[in-house]
């Protein structure tokens, strides 16, 4: 029996133009009281592999970040209804920015499925109806908004397209990823959570998927979730924003998981690293990259892709699978590739592509 390939026919891409890493460098250095903390955050910042994060928050009175006099954190904390508003403002712009840069103009009456991921907010009417609307597309499209699922949900958007376009051959799935992670600074005087926020920044992707031979093919899907992790990564609604728990933990269960023979069956397909020509990882940090790198016993230059992505942009949430993926499109054509993403759980998301 035949099946319907669904396809990922094109991305856009779209970060905001306000660079905050250097200013919340110099921020969260201030924050910490031990001498023996600042000198080994300056020392992982200058080993972030990080050179820019983008921000949808306005340049303060005199230019400067959001910390500076004028900015959005400059009187202190605001609250999470504060930052909620700022969600609901910024987040479908950005995401009506990314469609506007996929490689093909958006027919609106072409799309006859939504699928919206975002952890960084919540919003009702959602996102999801928001951008609809913004975008013209027919109210009665069926739409999906994937929440809070943190830096794989690109994976669980997309992946709801593939199974959509598979019972629905005919299907144009527009899927969307929108994170706005510098809405969430808190007031941390420790060094493990500002090393955690060091690495986030906001972003917006836009992809097509349909059964059109154009562009990837999406093929397996695969999940597995590390035993007893569900404490290394967690995503908290506080009162002054979320806060993220990032364990140090994280690489390290991530590296010895992909050592094994088990992880990379299911990753790889059976076949070893080696038969995989195209790697589009989550850049989720330079430490986790490396411990892919290292547990997979792959290339130094084979996540080229991905550490280019985090040096340019930070951790984008579930946006930064999609830039990663954008950029494989623009690249040599891939016979047998991989997309991958972590988070809470600890969990490993993603699925096979090819170049059609």
């Amino acid at each position: 029996m035949s099946h319907t390939t669904p396809h990922i026919n094109g991305i856009g891409a779209a970060t905001p133009d306000h660079d905050i890493h250097h200013a919340f460098i110099g921020w969260a250095g201030d924050q910490l009281r031990d001498d023996r903390d600042k000198a080994v955050f300056h020392r992982m910042a200058d080993r972030a592999g990080i050179e820019h994060r983008w921000s949808v928050l306005p340049k303060g009175e005199d230019g400067g970040s959001p910390i500076n006099p004028g900015g959005f954190y400059a009187n202190g904390m605001p609250p999470t209804s504060r930052r909620m508003q700022h969600y609901a403002e910024s987040a479908p712009r950005l995401a009506v920015n990314a469609v506007a840069n996929l490689p093909e103009e958006l027919d609106p009456d072409s799309i006859t499925h939504l699928v919206v991921a975002s952890c960084t907010g919540f919003t009702a009417p959602g996102l999801d109806q928001i951008v609809a609307r913004m975008l013209g597309l027919d109210g009665s499209i069926e739409r999906t908004l994937v929440g809070f699922m943190g830096c794989y949900g690109a994976v669980t958007a997309l992946r709801n397209a593939y199974h959509i376009v598979r019972s629905q051959p005919e299907a144009r799935v527009l899927v969307i990823t929108t994170e706005l992670s510098t809405l969430h600074l808190q007031p941390d005087d420790a060094l493990e959570p500002l090393l955690a926020m060091l690495l986030f920044g906001d972003g917006a992707a836009a992809a097509i998927v349909s059964a059109k031979p154009q562009g990837l093919a999406m093929e397996r899907q695969f999940a597995a979730t590390l035993p007893e992790s569900q404490a290394l990564i967690q995503w908290h609604v506080g009162d002054t924003g979320f806060a993220m728990h990032l364990s140090g933990e994280v690489p390290g269960r991530i590296g010895d998981a992909l050592s094994s023979d088990e992880f990379r069956g299911a990753i790889c397909n059976g076949t070893g690293p080696e038969g995989i020509d195209s790697w589009a990882v989550h850049g989720g940090g330079r430490t986790i990259l490396d411990a892919v790198e290292k547990g997979l016993g792959i290339a130094p230059d084979a996540l080229a892709i991905s550490r280019d992505i985090l040096r340019e942009k930070g951790n984008m949430s579930s946006s930064t699978l999609m830039f990663a993926l954008e950029r494989v499109m623009r690249g040599p054509p891939a016979e047998t590739g991989v997309a991958i993403a972590f988070g809470p759980g600890l969990a490993a998301e993603g699925f096979g592509y090819r170049s059609a």
